[in-house]
């Protein structure tokens, strides 16, 4: 064994605004057009957010400003720049293929209820813990000694100071019953007051391991966030996810790591290895087209903007069930 160490971010970082932005667009959009194309990036901070972007719909009357303000606040000056899905993209997707080539990785243990790595449940819980309390801007980080006792912890909270902090670790620790060193560097460089786009700008997908499995576990690079179903860096990753908490059961397994890699404009995938506590073997039993996992899944919702804000497993996602 070895030291893990996992962090989270709260949903006011400015790299989680304009994922949330982005994703809350998507599912404006799902909710008055299921078929929709979306593909919606945002880049914000310091009083400006820019949305850019391919979308194709017979909807036309999403407020992408209304949203944006909704999230970040009524101060920042919204613009835009959106078009329409390019064509040689499309023709792939229009008769079933994937939306882009990628890897895809799925993932689940024993470790934890949420069939997360600990350090990563416990940094993320530790993140909402305090963000319930006080919604700003935040970060938290749990390091796992070899022996899997709690080595340090870190966070970092706008508005909360050092000793209110230390007062809300502190019960977290009690309330989990959590041993080890538990070396705390609470606020390390001083209390802060500006957060969010005030301090920082942020980016649509700068998060991936966040939103993933932490740093222990590979991930394919995709970025989640403002895409629609019809991009297998979304949906095949959620189906992987889905794969391995089937494996993870059914073989009462430790851990198991499923392998899913697409080509743009093929439906069926290239690869499909499950990995099961080391040992591999090829997925058998599910429809893994583009379409397929769409119908399983039931992707076409307005259910993205909640994956935004702490992570899209572990957190009752029906990929997680």
């Amino acid at each position: 064994m070895f030291y893990r160490t996992a962090e989270s971010v709260s949903p006011k970082h400015p790299d989680k605004l304009c994922d949330r932005i982005s994703d809350a667009i998507l599912d404006a959009y799902l909710e008055r057009d299921p078929e929709a194309r979306v593909a919606a990036e945002a880049c914000g901070g310091h009083g400006v957010v820019f949305v850019t972007g391919e979308i194709t719909s017979k909807v036309d009357c999403v407020d992408i400003p209304e949203i944006v303000q909704r999230i970040a606040g009524n101060e920042n000056e919204v613009h835009t720049k959106i078009v329409k899905q390019s064509p040689e993209i499309a023709q792939g997707v229009d008769t079933g293929g994937a939306g882009d080539q990628g890897i895809m990785i799925g993932y689940a243990c024993d470790e934890t209820e949420e069939m997360l790595p600990l350090e990563v449940v416990l940094s993320r819980r530790l993140n909402q813990y305090i963000f319930y309390r006080h919604p700003y801007d935040g970060k938290t980080q749990v390091t796992l000694a070899p022996d899997g006792s709690v080595d340090s912890i870190v966070a970092s909270f706008q508005n909360v100071s050092k000793k209110e902090l230390r007062e809300l670790v502190k019960k977290f620790i009690a309330e989990h019953k959590l041993i080890g060193k538990l070396e705390l560097h609470l606020n390390p460089a001083g209390d802060w007051s500006q957060g969010g786009f005030d301090a920082d700008t942020g980016l649509t997908g700068r998060k991936l391991i966040v939103d993933n499995y932490g740093p222990r576990v590979a991930i394919g690079g995709g970025c989640y966030s403002g895409k629609d179903p019809s991009k297998v860096d979304r949906s095949a990753a959620y189906m992987a996810r889905k794969i391995a908490v089937d494996y993870l059961r059914k073989r009462n397994a430790h851990e198991v790591l499923v392998r899913l890699a697409y080509a743009i404009g093929k439906a069926e995938p290239l690869e499909k290895t499950v990995i099961i506590d080391g040992k591999p073997e090829e997925i058998e039993g599910y429809d893994l087209t583009p379409r397929g996992i769409i119908k399983f899944l039931n992707l076409r919702r307005p259910i993205y903007e909640k994956t935004a804000e702490y992570g899209h497993y572990g957190e009752g996602f029906d990929w997680d069930k």
